[in-house]
């Protein structure tokens, strides 16, 4: 069909990729399945999956390396606003964490904060051969029993620190009480500033087998993301993964914010 305003033919490939970008900016997780992507759009799984081939390889999409989903790439921002500060993050994450892994073996998660919780952006553990969960990518973490959420909340200014307990107390959760522990709350910021990495030893009951250390990244002095490296207890305590490997996941920061000062990103919104 002729569009009455010009003598072309309209280009299905390229409406339906656009279709596809579309939904890819305005999923709130910002990455989405194929057949997310084709409910969504009413378009073929077999068309979806040609058309992100082809969006991967003009560089405007990539495919997570923790699962199946896709997301919008650097690219799209030159293009609009689609692309979360997020992304940035776990994009430019994502290989320093990979790196990570060779060090250590034991998996690691890059999160980022989600209300009073922090969320499971990227992971190693699909890739290591020492990971007792596969399914890890969107999992939210509590703020005040995991080591990825300590390192946030430990690391992040006093006033911040003020309005996640606020909400933390307010709901119906495990670590409800622990917000109301104004002694726990404080020997734990101290702990964990003194030693500079937050950690967790079976304290999440929902994996109380399991123990990790973490830390914060920082950009433009505020806490933007924190990796974490999970272990079994049994094997490894929070202490002595830290002589092991706290050096290797501070490089894997440092190299992170170096790369991030290099975009200069906009944070825009407030995170609570």
């Amino acid at each position: 069909m002729l569009n009455s305003s010009t003598p072309y033919k309209r280009s299905q490939s390229l409406a339906r990729g656009l279709a596809i970008l579309q939904v890819l900016s305005t999923t709130p997780s910002g990455s989405a399945q194929i057949s997310e992507l084709s409910q969504r759009t009413g378009i073929h799984r077999t068309t979806v999956k040609r058309l992100l081939h082809t969006l991967i390889a003009e560089g405007y999409v990539k495919q997570s390396r923790s699962d199946t989903s896709y997301r919008l790439s650097h690219l799209v921002r030159q293009l609009s606003d689609g692309v979360k500060d997020d992304d940035w993050v776990t994009e430019i994450a994502t290989p320093a964490i990979g790196d990570l892994l060779q060090h250590t073996l034991w998996p690691s998660d890059l999160c980022t904060l989600d209300g009073a919780a922090v969320v499971i952006r990227e992971t190693t553990h699909r890739f290591s051969s020492l990971s007792f969960h596969r399914g890890m990518v969107r999992r939210r973490l509590p703020l005040l029993t995991t080591a990825a959420g300590r390192a946030y909340f430990c690391f992040c200014p006093k006033q911040e620190q003020q309005q996640l307990l606020a909400i933390i107390q307010a709901e119906n959760s495990p670590q409800s009480p622990l917000a109301h522990d104004a002694l726990f709350i404080r020997q734990l910021i101290e702990k964990t500033q003194q030693q500079g990495y937050a950690s967790n030893e079976g304290d999440w009951g929902k994996e109380n087998r399991v123990a990790a250390i973490a830390v914060p990244i920082f950009y433009q002095n505020r806490v933007l993301a924190t990796i974490n490296l999970v272990f079994l207890k049994h094997i490894l305590t929070p202490e002595a993964a830290a002589t092991r490997y706290l050096t290797h996941l501070n490089d894997v920061v440092r190299e992170i914010e170096k790369q991030l000062n290099r975009c200069d990103i906009d944070l825009g919104r407030d995170r609570i």
